[in-house]
């Protein structure tokens, strides 16, 4: 019963926001929007992300059937944070279009560094990853593929720190 009530009421929310959305639901952004923890689809439409709520929705309704009780509340918590994500988006809209191109730019930089940086860290987790495999191989061959792939790891993770310096020193242009 208490379950069941909850998910008529986040049904109505998620229609609510839907009615909401959607004049600017195929409208395109300049990059994605939100965590990549909180939706999985990395789009530019708002409408995409309003399409992986309403997924969320249909999972919730099947945890509820299986009584799956700790899925449905994680389940519904999430579905609560994507639902409150697009309604500050929507908020935030005419901010945005009145946000400055110079602003634009700043951000940019400032993500081409974050994004970089997580390239880096998941390289040097890869790197260790195959070091550890390298001595747990038991054929030459295994070893060797393994060797070229740790070289080929390693010149990526150079070609990263690479791009972080440029980065790096761009920013440091920009705040002179």
């Amino acid at each position: 019963m208490k379950s069941a009530l909850l998910l008529q009421q986040l049904e109505a929310r998620l229609e609510q926001l839907a009615a909401t959305l959607s004049p600017r639901a195929e409208q395109q952004t300049s990059r994605a929007r939100f965590d990549r923890q909180l939706f999985r689809c990395h789009g530019t439409r708002l409408g995409d992300y309003l399409q992986e709520a309403r997924q969320t929705l249909s999972q919730l309704k099947q945890s509820a059937l299986e009584k799956n009780p700790d899925r449905l509340t994680w389940l519904a918590e999430h579905m609560v944070l994507q639902m409150g994500a697009l309604q500050r988006e929507i908020a935030t809209q005419p901010l945005r279009q009145r946000e400055p191109q110079a602003s634009r730019a700043i951000d940019t930089l400032d993500q081409k560094l974050a994004e970089h940086q997580g390239f880096e860290q998941r390289l040097i987790m890869m790197l260790s990853d195959h070091e550890k495999q390298l001595g747990q191989q038991e054929t030459l061959r295994q070893q060797q593929q393994i060797q070229r792939e740790l070289t080929a790891l390693e010149a990526r993770l150079l070609r990263c720190r690479e791009a972080i310096t440029l980065i790096e020193q761009a920013i440091q242009q920009r705040d002179g």
